[in-house]
């Protein structure tokens, strides 16, 4: 197809198109786009699409897919401009992301890209995400919240929910992809009596958690955490925002602050508080030891400490050991979970990981696969794995550690 937005004859007026450096990269972009609009598009290259989007013509678009992959990074400016030029002229934009880091990516949908997707495209993604562009305006005034931040859920006081910590015990062992995707897992471990979860992000300088759901972060979280004497189960549900009517995440702050912000009196009240209104309370927890650690730890019902196979998570596993038996804290409700664990026929890495268990005198209860680029594309994408990698390994052991947990929290209510 030529690079030319006069591409049809006036009978097939277009009404969108792509743009991209070379669309025969995007092949399935190519079908998708064929299937939904038949005749009616055109595709233009980027500068094409910066002279031609200057031109009269233009205002005709209904809407522009800007198709980008990691050999783009380096043109943001200019697909930058080509968004903003886009949302001058009232012409939606999809952004289409193959391999792009997560900095490229929020830097674009920061610009007005009004719709995101990843490619490879999802069956019938580029359908959906055209008629959701096809929506009318909802017509709410300007100062009114957007819609994903309006917590239905209605107080109850009356749970006395597990609470479940994730501590990674290095950088990029897992933990908060972890913490996700168990809270998902577990609201949908039952799907006649749903579990109510809440995740909380308690990282309060690098927590992930709002990213990994697609969640903006709000200022109300900083005033809850900063008052907690005068919060009641209202106001903490009013600081929790849904994912997918399924979980109620409480996101990290929107800017750094320091871990010492809130206090362990603090810490008790939000874990309290969560635990008398959910059944299931995941906490991704900040690498490092902080004053209200111990507040969680006393807390938690299973304490999950990711690691890997490398060298700085068996010296950090020691050293957090030695730090909670010399303050004689319960180290015992420490479950160790391995993450990119050596595959079933590698009986090396398998001599690898007992010899780490019985030098660290541990037991490895949880060892999660390599699951390769879609875990962390599922992440840069905002949903959990269920959602775009079901029959991923890494996510069936997320399902299995899950229903372990219901299961045995099942049973635990039945012998009361």
């Amino acid at each position: 197809m030529e690079n030319s937005a006069k591409l049809q004859p006036e009978s097939a007026p277009i009404v969108a198109c792509t743009v991209s450096r070379d669309v025969s990269n995007f092949d399935l972009l190519i079908e998708d786009m064929e299937a939904e609009l038949g005749e009616n598009w055109g595709d233009l290259t980027f500068e094409d699409a910066a002279v031609f989007l200057e031109q009269p013509d233009a205002k005709s678009l209904e809407f522009i897919a800007i198709a980008v992959n990691d050999q783009d990074e380096d043109d943001l400016d200019l697909i930058g401009d080509l968004i903003t030029q886009a949302n001058a002229n009232n012409i939606k934009v999809i952004l289409i992301a193959e391999e792009v880091s997560p900095v490229a990516l929020h830097q674009l949908l920061r610009l007005g890209a009004n719709d995101f997707i990843p490619y490879p495209l999802p069956d019938g993604e580029l359908h959906e995400a055209i008629e959701r562009l096809r929506q009318p305006e909802p017509a709410t005034p300007e100062a009114a919240a957007p819609e994903e931040m309006h917590n239905t859920l209605k107080a109850t006081g009356n749970y006395d929910g597990v609470v479940l910590p994730v501590h990674g015990l290095a950088g990029g062992t897992g933990a908060s992809t972890l913490a996700v995707n168990l809270a998902w897992e577990l609201a949908n471990i039952d799907k006649k009596k749903a579990p109510r979860v809440c995740l909380l992000d308690l990282d309060l300088q690098f927590g992930s958690v709002s990213t990994y759901l697609d969640l903006p972060r709000r200022e109300t979280v900083y005033e809850l955490l900063t008052n907690t004497e005068s919060m009641d189960s209202d106001s903490f549900m009013a600081a929790l925002l849904p994912y997918g009517e399924k979980i109620h995440v409480l996101t990290a702050p929107a800017d750094m602050l320091p871990l010492d912000l809130i206090e362990p009196e603090d810490v008790l009240r939000i874990v309290e508080m969560a635990r008398t209104n959910f059944d299931y309370v995941v906490i991704d927890m900040p690498s490092t030891l902080v004053a209200w650690t111990e507040t969680v730890l006393s807390k938690a019902h299973v304490y999950f400490a990711t690691l890997e196979l490398d060298m700085r998570s068996a010296q950090n596993a020691l050293r957090l050991i030695r730090a909670l038996k010399s303050e004689e804290l319960p180290y015992k409700k420490l479950r160790y979970v391995l993450n990119r664990a050596p595959k079933f026929t590698d009986l090396n890495g398998k001599s690898r990981v007992k010899r780490l268990a019985e030098s660290l005198d541990i037991d490895i209860e949880i060892q999660i696969p390599d699951g390769g680029k879609v875990v962390v594309q599922a992440g840069d994408h905002g949903v959990p794995m269920a959602e775009t990698a079901a029959k991923n390994p890494v996510r069936k052991e997320f399902t299995k550690l899950a229903m372990s947990i219901h299961e045995l929290n099942q049973a635990a209510e039945a012998g009361q």
